[in-house]
C-alpha cells in the first residue's frame, strides 16, 4: 500500500485526531502537517459553497475534500464533484483523482509557494479547475493552461474579505 494512503488511513482511524482544530494533512515523507483555521477562513469557506450550489446543480460540493497526490494527502478546502465523478469515485477517502474544482483559502500562514504547489498538485490529479481565494476576497483561477480570468464552469464567485 502507498505509505501516504496508510498514513492517511491511521489518521481517519486515530481519536486523537477527530476533534482536533485543524485541518489536516501529509507530505510525501510521511509527515503531518496541521493549520489552525480562523473564522474567516471558514466563512470564506461557506461563500465559496454559496457560489457553487447556486453556480452549478449538476454535482455534489464537498468541505474538506481529501485528494491523494504525489506529495501525500492535501486537503482542498472546498470542491465540486460532477454526479459522474461522484458515481465513479463515490466517496472513497482519500479521492485518487482531484474532483472538477478544488478550492483553497489562502490563510496568513500559507507561503506563496505551498499555494503554488497545491494548484500543481491538483491539477496533475485531474481537477478542471483550481480557484485560489485569498484574504482581500480576491479569486484566482487556474487550469492546465495556467491563470485565467474567470472560472469556465461557474458564472460568478465573489468572496468577502478578511475584516
Amino acid at each position: 500500500m502507498n505509505p501516504a494512503l496508510s498514513l492517511w488511513k491511521q489518521i481517519l482511524s486515530d481519536p486523537m485526531f477527530r476533534d482536533i482544530p485543524y485541518k489536516v494533512e501529509t507530505t510525501r515523507g510521511g509527515s503531518i502537517l496541521m493549520s489552525p483555521a480562523s473564522n474567516w477562513h471558514g466563512s470564506a469557506q461557506s461563500q465559496i459553497v454559496v457560489a457553487l450550489s447556486k453556480g452549478r446543480k449538476d454535482g455534489e460540493i464537498i468541505n474538506e475534500c481529501s485528494i491523494l497526490t504525489s506529495d501525500g494527502v492535501k486537503v482542498a478546502d472546498v470542491a465540486w464533484a460532477s454526479e459522474r465523478f461522484m458515481e465513479t469515485h463515490g466517496y472513497k477517502t482519500p479521492y485518487l483523482i482531484a474532483p472538477e474544482i478544488c478550492v483553497e483559502v489562502v490563510s496568513p500562514g500559507n507561503t506563496a509557494a505551498e499555494i503554488e504547489r497545491k494548484v500543481e498538485l491538483y491539477l496533475t490529479k485531474g481537477a478542471h479547475e483550481v480557484w485560489i481565494v485569498h484574504q482581500d476576497g480576491g479569486v484566482q483561477f487556474f487550469t492546465t493552461s495556467g491563470l485565467v480570468k474567470r472560472s469556465g464552469l461557474v458564472r460568478s464567485v465573489k468572496i468577502s474579505k478578511r475584516g
